[in-house]
């Protein structure tokens, strides 16, 4: 039987998960803030871990600022899970800025606003004894 998730992937889960708990504990820059960290890819040798981040409350300014800060401190970072990890290697950390969250509020708000103009498009409907109920 063939196993249901590859080892990257769980690489990648046991990085979003000590990353998360790294991250608010160990990075004193006010300029940070809370990282949400949204996914993390890890190559398929273990080399390389893609993390994607987004921060709470924050404009695309400041996220990127917060990447920056984060790529500064990668190495940091990469030590402290290496003490963590139980691996040969632990792989090199690479921040990106996650814009998917922005876009799907974006989305949503586009969405409301046509729900809501097709609402006030219809005549509006307060007697209800014209549908009758089937009789099965």
């Amino acid at each position: 039987m063939a196993r249901e998730f590859t080892r990257s992937d769980r690489v990648a889960d046991a990085v979003q998960r000590l990353l998360s708990q790294l991250i608010p504990s160990e990075i004193r820059d006010p300029r940070v803030g809370m990282v949400n960290i949204n996914d993390v890819d890890v190559a398929r040798d273990l080399s390389m871990a893609k993390v994607y981040i987004t921060v709470v409350g924050a404009e695309a300014d400041a996220c990127e600022q917060a990447v920056a800060i984060l790529n500064k401190a990668a190495g940091f970072l990469r030590t402290l899970m290496s003490k963590e990890m139980t691996m040969r290697t632990t792989p090199k950390l690479q921040f990106f800025y996650d814009v998917t969250a922005h876009q799907g509020q974006a989305l949503s708000s586009l969405i409301d606003k046509a729900v809501a103009s097709d609402q006030s498009k219809q005549p509006s409907q307060t007697d209800d004894s014209d549908i009758a109920p089937k009789e099965g």
